[in-house]
């Protein structure tokens, strides 16, 4: 082979993929954006073709990033299979498993399949909920394991898995007005907590104008035009909705 991979070079290639951003992959990767920028010069010049489209603002994949995306999965995929079949004892049992609806959305289908294939005697056990309500499940002791969205201010306990900046979304065509309405989910979230100390900060106007528990409800809300929310970078959508700085 004319060039070598390593794993962290090929996370950084799936964490831009994924997250459209250097900056927001070098969060995931722990490290620089330079860093990254240099590893995937290095990757592009290995393979000998441009893997990202980067004329727009947007980060895009080229038709050949797009191909090499699901190799590097696979790979990075063997290389943790490999080390749990070495180094990990085989585990039986049930496990329940609690987190949010956006997460189960964007992240759950990878997350289960590979843990199912690497532990193919566990029963995996899945709710999906609030954060608040799943930490209060957590603490009855009611669920296992919790991934859960939390405040990096106020952090206490757990293991920081990852951090993903909010953004304001809102349909394309979308006319802001104020009273700013809000489609929100319902208390407790942290989301809502997030949209409104933002705007109270900015003393600008707002009011609930529709309120969901589901992500695809706010979604639903949003793509009709009845207002505005406050999603993670990664999932937002750009279209039909569009995402607000």
């Amino acid at each position: 082979m004319p060039f070598n991979l390593d794993t962290l070079l090929l996370k950084s290639f799936a964490a831009i993929a994924e997250t459209g951003s250097f900056s927001r992959a070098a969060e995931i990767v722990g490290r620089s954006q330079s860093a990254v920028s240099l590893q995937i010069k290095k990757l592009e010049e290995g393979l000998n073709c441009q893997l990202f489209d980067r004329s727009n603002r947007d980060i895009a994949l080229t038709d050949k990033g797009e191909v090499f995306l699901g190799y590097a999965r696979r790979m990075i995929e063997l290389q943790w299979e490999a080390f749990s079949r070495l180094n990990e004892p085989e585990v039986r049992g049930e496990i329940t498993f609690g987190v949010p609806e956006d997460f189960a959305t964007h992240y759950l289908p990878y997350i289960l399949a590979s843990f199912a294939k690497h532990h193919r005697h566990v029963q995996l056990h899945v709710t999906c909920d609030l954060t608040l309500n799943l930490m209060k499940a957590f603490q009855k002791r009611d669920l296992d394991i919790i991934l859960v969205k939390r405040d990096p201010e106020s952090v206490k306990g757990g293991t920081k898995v990852w951090r993903e900046p909010l953004v304001w979304v809102a349909a394309e065509y979308y006319q802001m007005k104020e009273p700013i309405p809000l489609v929100l989910s319902p208390q407790p979230c942290i989301y809502r907590a997030r949209a409104l100390g933002a705007l109270d900060r900015m003393r600008k106007p707002w009011q609930i104008a529709y309120t969901s528990p589901s992500l695809a409800g706010t979604i639903a809300a949003v793509k009709a035009g009845l207002g505005v929310t406050v999603l993670p970078a990664i999932i937002s959508n750009p279209d039909p909705v569009s995402t607000k700085g």
